[in-house]
């Protein structure tokens, strides 16, 4: 598949104002895009923004609420003309057993990891559509490849987040549109101090945890090849390919491994 030169391209993050976002912006701003940040908090976006440079730029916009994405689409379209590059980013975690969880924690996941990337691409898509261009690409997670313990809520979202990348992948299949599914492990950024607050998750991985730079750098360079999907890192990933293939893995030491929430 044919990637995007990154030098001079518009690419918007969502979740930007920190974490993985924030690196990203970093990242694709070093390589000459024009990157425009999105999140709930005008405030820290403005301050991320003025630090990275004149080629960045932000827009306040609320993933779950489906006329705030399509104002701030307009507002970006309005000021760049197009979008060459979407990064759905924005998504939390929350670590629990699925019997002791509220309802209301599985609604939340769902709706701002896969309901708002769905929001975003539907906003965005008929932009691309018409400029016969474009890549979306969606920070999906290795845990939407396989469950967990305690993940079931933030599993099932990514999973979710994964079903919609490769069916829209196929649909778009000539359009020049790519779409693009990145699944990392854990990465060391704030997501754990919601997701895992006591630290039992932290202290059990912190060996294979990613850099969130480790992270950034696989990501563009996945969009500037054009990549369908890339996994990291390697260890988890191939274990994830293993159970899903042989699933019964699941029950013995590799479960018991998998399992360190």
């Amino acid at each position: 598949m044919k990637g995007f030169p990154l030098d001079g391209a518009v690419a918007v993050i969502t979740g930007a104002s920190g974490g993985l976002g924030s690196v990203l912006a970093a990242e694709l701003a070093g390589r000459g895009s024009y990157v425009v940040l999105t999140g709930r908090s005008p405030e820290r976006l403005a301050l991320l923004a003025g630090s990275l440079g004149e080629r960045v730029s932000w827009t306040a916009m609320d993933i779950t609420s489906s006329e705030s994405v399509q104002a701030a689409v307009r507002e970006i379209i309005t000021k760049h003309g197009h979008i060459d590059v979407w990064i759905n980013n924005a998504g939390f975690g929350i670590f629990e057993r699925a019997e002791e969880a509220p309802l209301e924690h599985f609604e939340e996941m769902m709706d701002v990891n896969y309901m708002g990337t769905v929001r975003c691409t539907k906003a965005v898509l008929p932009h691309m559509r018409k400029a016969g261009k474009g890549q979306i690409v969606n920070i999906a997670s290795l845990a939407g490849k396989i469950g967990t313990a305690k993940g079931s809520g933030y599993c099932a979202s990514k999973h979710a987040v994964l079903g919609f990348t490769d069916s829209l992948r196929q649909e778009l299949a000539g359009t020049g549109i790519t779409v693009t599914a990145i699944n990392p492990g854990p990465i060391d950024t704030p997501f754990f101090e919601q997701a895992d607050p006591e630290g039992h998750y932290v202290n059990n991985i912190r060996w294979m945890m990613l850099r969130p730079e480790q992270v950034a750098r696989k990501t563009v360079e996945a969009i500037a090849k054009g990549r369908k999907e890339t996994d990291m890192p390697f260890f988890p990933a191939a274990g994830a390919r293993i159970l899903r293939l042989f699933p019964r893995l699941a029950d013995g030491r590799i479960g018991q491994w998998m399992n360190k929430k």
